[in-house]
């Protein structure tokens, strides 16, 4: 069993401020700092995702919320209530997991107003970089770094870490699951879900020019898809999944879609929904954003549509080994609208399946044997 140091006055503060993907790919650094330490994780990252990300993770014991990073604190009533919370956990190992200039400008002001000590904070700016890594790799190799004053009780770990983030659902989360799929009519259909948007599809005035956005895949090529797998799984319910900010445009495809199938339609999610529907779901085709890095942590075959974006850097990884294809990306293509709908359907047929028994019974194997780890 792996040995830990005594335990720190309270866990690890861990520190990002990205955006759902980002925050996913924590995952592995958590696990590994909470067995490093000997206590879960608590997590300052921007947006209302990360409590549902987290829910039924050891490695985390709380999260603290940012719904922003801009403007000076004291005109920000959330990053100073956020600030007041580091000071409370100011003799904790912190772990900054920012680029050097959010950590300057951001970060470091609310580490001083915190009152943290310098010696309590370790930097990823800090650690030198090498030549397509991937970033869940690179948090690792953060996560083996020491805050000077914990340097004298700090113990290697002796087994290595899993490089690939794997969440789990909480039993609220999957009631809740439940009760939807009921009043939707949808209990004990397969799902494949269909994520077309990024967080650049929305624009202040409506979705943003096709042109503008290397992740852009043209609404034709989604409807002709959907209607391909609604064909070849006619069993099957395809959802175009989004948030409320993105209803108008799942309106959109569907108008293009041009069918009166049920087994056709849109769900805008909560991320706790959206998780614990990933659990149990067929599948997932996604264009390059964080819902894809979710369904590759919750062990749903992922098909990813890349752009300008190099994939041995960001490509999702899946914990539980699920299949993940990647189309697309640098140096190959620099746009999605390069990848044809064949192209797509071709690998989202490549995909192995697994059986809603198979999921449930992985699971309860994963979680048992992670609490163990955890708990040696």
């Amino acid at each position: 069993m792996p040995t830990t140091p005594s335990p720190a006055p309270s866990g690890p503060v861990v520190i990002r401020l990205g955006r759902l993907g980002d925050t996913i790919l924590l995952q592995p650094l958590l696990h590994k700092l909470h067995m490093r330490y000997g206590q879960p994780c608590r997590l300052l990252a921007l947006g209302d995702w990360s409590p549902a990300l987290y829910s039924a993770q050891p490695e985390v014991v709380g999260c603290i919320p940012l719904d922003s990073q801009y403007g000076p604190i004291w005109m920000r009533p959330q990053r100073w209530r956020a600030a007041q919370a580091l000071r409370r956990l100011r003799g904790a190992p912190f772990y900054i997991s920012e680029p050097v200039e959010r950590a300057r400008t951001k970060v470091r002001p609310m580490l001083a107003l915190a009152g943290v000590p310098t010696e309590h904070c370790t930097f990823i700016e800090d650690i030198p970089l090498i030549e397509h890594e991937h970033w869940v790799d690179l948090l690792l190799r953060f996560g083996d770094t020491t805050p000077a004053a914990f340097s004298a009780s700090s113990v290697p770990l002796t087994s290595p870490v899993p490089a690939a983030p794997l969440l789990r659902t909480s039993a609220a989360e999957r009631a809740d699951r439940d009760a939807w799929l009921r009043a939707q009519g949808l209990s004990g259909r397969q799902l494949v879900l269909l994520q077309p948007a990024n967080k650049r599809t929305m624009r202040w005035n409506g979705v943003r020019a096709a042109e503008d956005d290397d992740k852009s895949w043209p609404v034709e090529r989604w409807a002709a898809l959907a209607r391909s797998i609604s064909y070849r799984l006619p069993q099957a319910q395809v959802l175009f999944c989004g948030s409320p900010a993105e209803a108008g445009y799942l309106d959109t495809l569907l108008a293009v879609t041009d069918t009166v199938s049920p087994r056709i339609e849109a769900a805008i999610l909560p991320i706790g929904r959206l998780k614990a529907l990933l659990e149990i779901a067929h599948s997932m085709i996604s264009v390059d954003t964080g819902p894809g890095h979710l369904a590759a942590a919750m062990g749903c075959p992922l098909v990813v549509l890349m752009g300008a974006r190099e994939p041995e850097l960001w490509t999702p990884r899946s914990g539980s080994g699920s299949d993940v294809v990647v189309l697309g990306g640098l140096p190959a293509i620099r746009r999605v609208d390069e990848i044809e709908t064949a192209q797509v359907v071709h690998a989202w047929r490549s995909l192995r399946r697994r059986s809603a028994v198979a999921v449930a019974a992985e699971n309860v194997a994963e979680a048992s044997a992670y609490s163990a780890g955890c708990a040696g």
